[in-house]
């Protein structure tokens, strides 16, 4: 049967709705904060990387937060930024398609590591005397190895669902880059099994473990309790304070996106969050992770001592 419907080629962002003065303001902001996403994670990878005294299990699973981070927002922010400057809102399907399975794959790796770091605190601070046997580095390699196994796994399967649509028309997507809720609205065929697989896995990615990291943390608290040092109470305190602030974050806006019924009055907080996502949250976990750790000064002050001498 024949159709006056075209395959579509490419997708319309339609992103905010602002004038072409304060698309170019947004530029240089949002831009000044990707480059400071770029240097305050690749310094942290620099440092880990080179300096001995972090090779260790913690430092090791922050450094994949740094990869994740700088890949999570390199697979948006740089399109946003061309649209931004050129004022142009068109993107290729091929190229929606890419930007919408890596921003997917490393949101869910994401959730994978920090369930992954919150066990390693858990080992840390209630089994100290065991940590270097627990957490020794092929487990260490393995976590990692699963973490990332389940991330791509998991969007694999929303990719396979998502080919099969089809897509005719002007296509306008509500969003300034190819969100898959957003994309998924544009179909002209049955979205029902893709919006059920997107629940089930955000339940399964978001859910899980949080709920693994609420039952690690609530024994790491306990212990703390029991700790009779006032110092070593407060630096046990001020490590997991830290990792539980990125925590709250980021799986709080993640069920706000994926789990909340959606409604449309709700898209443009959506969207908003969406911005957090992309240009805060990458930014936020250097600076609360390791930069106020003592570690990590000592490691950076040790390089630029180093640079000075050669």
């Amino acid at each position: 049967m024949e159709t006056n419907q075209s395959w579509v080629t490419e997708f319309i962002l339609v992103g905010f709705q602002l004038s072409s003065e304060l698309e170019l303001l947004l530029f240089w902001v949002f831009s000044l904060l990707y480059t400071f996403n770029l240097l305050a994670n690749g310094i942290i990878l620099r440092l880990i990387w080179s300096d001995p005294q972090l090779h260790t299990p913690m430092y090791f699973f922050l450094s994949h937060l740094a990869i994740i981070d700088i890949s999570y927002a390199s697979s948006s922010v740089p399109h946003m930024l061309r649209n931004l400057v050129y004022h142009t809102k068109n993107i290729s399907f091929v190229s929606c398609i890419i930007q919408m399975t890596l921003c997917l794959t490393f949101a869910s790796i994401e959730c994978m590591i920090l369930v992954v770091m919150s066990y390693d605190r858990y080992v840390a601070i209630c089994h100290p005397l065991q940590y270097t046997i627990i957490m020794n580095w092929r487990r260490c390699t393995v976590l990692a190895v699963i973490s990332w196994a389940c991330g791509f796994s998991l969007v694999l399967i929303h990719l396979i669902l998502f080919l099969k649509l089809p897509f005719c028309g002007l296509q306008e997507v509500n969003h300034f880059f190819c969100e898959i809720l957003a994309v998924l609205k544009l179909s002209c065929g049955d979205t029902w099994v893709n919006t059920i697989i997107l629940f089930a896995g955000g339940v399964f990615i978001i859910i899980g473990p949080l709920s693994l990291m609420l039952v690690s943390y609530t024994c790491i608290l306990q212990d703390i309790l029991k700790i009779k040092s006032k110092e070593a109470r407060k630096k046990a305190f001020s490590t997991c304070s830290s990792h539980l602030c990125v925590v709250g974050l980021y799986f709080g806006i993640a069920m706000l996106l994926y789990l909340v019924p959606d409604d449309s009055q709700r898209q443009e907080p959506q969207k908003i969050l969406t911005l957090f996502y992309s240009l805060f949250n990458p930014l936020l976990n250097p600076l609360i992770y390791s930069l106020r750790n003592a570690q990590v000064k000592g490691a950076f002050y040790r390089a630029l001592g180093q640079k000075r001498v050669t």
